[in-house]
């Protein structure tokens, strides 16, 4: 009997056709790339949306949300059409049409918030997911294209999903670092957009294949003209804000600082006494009934801004020596080429974080403490906190005093939250704002904005504070005692371990003053 035989070895691997025309190099740089590519958009998408949706967790939320959509239906759907079609038919233009949509999104995203703001999300949605979802599918692409045989899947699989982390890696730190403190946002996307057209020449190039560079190369020129018309430009791109200074329309010494499309700060060059916006007219008025008039002070801010408060102290309290924790230098130039800041005025301005800059400040070492920092319209969440607060009861001496300018809207939670968390750590806090804002109103009246918590371990004289808030013509009041402790509630103190400050925060209007 003959002996029986299979008709395969198992020692035999199956095979897949190879394909020629892209070697490792030419697919580690397509993937490494794109992937880096998918990074720089998304990041510099968040600083675009600022100006129009505030710069809060839930505008970061949604930018990173729909980035890590647009990676995964991009590697889906690149994976399934990559079985269908020839690949190098494919990589061309998708880098081609992500490149010309990354080119007019600067343009297009600042006219849409000026002209059309309804469908602002929308718009800024697609500008994200398209080009997103594009260059996410040349991975795919690029790995059908390189799997000349099962016995090297893993291998193939595995370095290109490395060198596209890299990539990824890569296009965060140069963005994060090199690239926001140095170009315009504008300019970021535009030599984005023109490197991926020129990426999409380079590839079909090779491959003798897709031909539409030329046309995708007039459109990034157009979006780059039409980014030079469009609305929506700054005098000044900061690491974190797009920023301007805007004059008094009527003339004079009148500046406005602009972050974001947010009032962040009114400095009158001619007369530093001269003080526009409620708030800081009402810390004015709180600084000068806790201290005896004309009488020099040490002071930390915390926040700069435009510097009105040390201004003004030092144009009010000759001798004052003011410390300003400002994270943004960008804004700290301003101060010094367009808005007067001169050495020698008893101003040290410091560029860095605030919480940090608490630290550093010696114990008892300050009469006053002021803080007005804010990242879009909220403040920072870990400068609300009662561990930042015990800092700044620290820097204190016996008889200082701390005020602080929040905004809340609606319900007031995030506010209640603050000077609850502050009577926890201080022995007198009160609130001046709105009469309807802090329970001194009907409920009906409540409108929100600017508030103005003081705390100090020692009484301040409220009725001073009053008189202060009237001769300033605020329209506030001030509220404290069993009257504040009612509108204050059950609120939570905020801690290092749980301040969801961008939570509570209600729904807010679109100016600071």
């Amino acid at each position: 009997m003959p002996p029986v035989t299979g008709t395969s070895s198992p020692s035999v691997v199956e095979s897949a056709p190879r394909r020629a025309g892209l070697g490792p190099r030419a697919a580690a740089a397509l993937v490494f790339g794109s992937s880096a590519a998918v990074l720089v958009i998304e990041i510099v998408a968040l600083r675009l949306l600022a100006p129009y949706l505030g710069l809060t967790l839930e505008t970061s939320t949604m930018v990173i949300g729909i980035a890590l959509s647009a990676i995964a239906f991009g590697s889906w759907l690149g994976g399934h059409v990559a079985d269908q079609v020839d690949p190098r038919r494919l990589i061309g233009p998708s880098l081609g049409v992500s490149g010309a949509v990354v080119a007019l999104t600067p343009a297009v995203l600042r006219s849409t918030a000026e002209w059309a703001p309804v469908v602002l999300l929308l718009i800024a949605g697609l500008t994200i997911l398209v080009p997103g979802a594009l260059l996410s599918a040349v991975t795919p692409f690029v790995t059908k294209l390189r799997l000349t045989s099962l016995a090297e899947t893993g291998t193939v699989v595995g370095r290109l999903s490395g060198v596209g982390t890299v990539g990824a890696i890569v296009g965060t730190v140069l963005t994060g670092f090199v690239l926001v403190s140095r170009l315009p946002v504008s300019g970021i996307l535009l030599g984005l957009g023109a490197l991926l057209v020129a990426g999409s020449a380079w590839f079909e190039w090779r491959t003798r294949g897709w031909s539409g560079a030329p046309a995708l190369t007039l459109v990034v020129v157009a979006g780059g003209l039409a980014t030079t018309v469009a609305p929506g430009g700054c005098d000044v791109e900061t690491k974190y804000h797009c920023a301007r200074v805007v004059a008094d329309p009527g003339g004079g010494g009148g500046r406005t600082l602009v972050l974001d499309g947010l009032r962040h700060s009114h400095v009158d060059l001619a007369d530093p006494t001269r003080l526009k916006f409620a708030y800081v007219r009402a810390i004015a008025a709180v600084i000068d009934a806790a201290f005896p008039p004309g009488q020099p002070l040490a002071a930390h801010h915390v926040g700069g801004g435009g510097l009105t408060l040390p201004r003004y102290l030092a144009a009010t309290r000759p001798g004052t020596r003011s410390v300003v924790s400002e994270i943004d230098g960008g804004v700290v130039r301003l101060d010094r080429d367009r808005l007067g800041l001169r050495p020698r005025a008893g101003i040290d301005v410091r560029v860095e974080d605030g919480r940090l800059g608490l630290r550093r400040m010696d114990t008892g070492s300050r009469d006053l403490v002021v803080g007005d920092a804010f990242g879009g319209v909220s403040v920072p969440w870990h400068l609300t906190t009662a561990e930042a607060m015990s800092d700044v009861r620290r820097v204190l001496d016996a008889d200082g005093v701390y005020v602080a300018n929040l905004i809340d809207h609606g319900d007031m939670d995030f506010a209640r939250a603050e000077v609850a968390t502050l009577a926890g750590t201080f022995d007198h806090v009160a609130v001046a704002g709105e009469p309807a804002d802090i329970g001194l109103g009907p409920a009906a009246g409540a409108k929100g904005g600017n508030l103005v918590v003081l705390a100090s371990d020692r009484p301040v004289d409220l009725r001073a504070v009053r008189r202060g808030l009237d001769a300033r013509r605020t329209g506030w009041r001030v509220t404290s005692g069993d009257a504040l402790d009612s509108w204050t509630g059950t609120a939570a103190r905020l801690t290092d371990d749980h301040a969801p400050v961008d939570q509570l925060l209600q729904p807010f209007g679109p100016q600071r003053g």
